[in-house]
């Protein structure tokens, strides 16, 4: 740890007095479950404060449940997955595995998770993101069941992930995100339907043209 518990409570502390949004990087289980009861502590219950957990990568499933009791938000990045699949399980062994990397579990805790790449650590490509995020594997296929399938997002929860959930964490649902009538209009057209493409084509998607908030600035020639 960077710094003691205490002065991440006593700082979890002040930003709740003064209304601000709290978000910590914790990776490890040890890390995840002292910001858990951390911000349990001053939380104390439902609320709407959307304070976060970056990566939230390795839990006890012991404490995964806290995140919907105190509607604490994992914003995750699905290539952490695919690109630790080789060497997690040495490092953490099979047991601390199976509640590594389960954004399914986390995404029910509170029926939303923001989806990032993590740039520069991980390749900035969004499409990437969708496609760890619901294949479960690397840029070549492996392996060929998906590595722990069953924490793989479905395309409509990915697609979300990466655009209104993103959006929420922030508090911008209202002005980003999706496709509405007063919104930023922050758009792409891609080459390909992410929606219904075969799963092996999704990294190869490529954007066509990209507008924000209504003005094209990226036009492939």
């Amino acid at each position: 740890m960077l710094s003691s518990p205490q002065h991440f409570a006593e700082v979890a502390k002040k930003i709740y007095d003064r209304g601000f949004q709290m978000a910590t990087h914790a990776i490890g289980d040890s890390a995840n479950r002292v910001m858990l009861k951390i911000y349990a502590s001053v939380l104390k219950g439902k609320n709407d404060k959307r304070w976060r957990i970056e990566h939230a990568q390795v839990l006890s499933p012991d404490d995964i449940k806290m995140f919907g009791d105190y509607n604490i938000i994992p914003s995750v990045q699905p290539t952490h997955a695919t690109s630790d699949m080789y060497w997690a399980g040495k490092r953490l062994g099979a047991a601390r595995l199976r509640s590594a990397y389960v954004y399914k579990q986390l995404l029910k805790q509170n029926g939303w998770i923001p989806l990032g790449t993590d740039f520069p650590v991980e390749n900035i490509n969004p499409m990437y993101t969708f496609y760890a995020a619901v294949e479960r594997k690397d840029l070549k296929g492996f392996p060929a069941g998906g590595f722990q399938p069953e924490n793989a997002l479905s395309r409509a929860e990915a697609l979300r992930g990466i655009t209104i959930w993103a959006a929420k964490a922030n508090f911008e649902e209202k002005e980003k995100g999706s496709l509405e009538p007063g919104k930023y209009a922050d758009f792409v057209i891609l080459d390909q339907d992410i929606m219904k493409v075969k799963g092996a084509q999704l990294p190869k998607v490529k954007v066509i043209k990209t507008y924000i908030n209504g003005v094209k600035v990226y036009d492939k020639k």
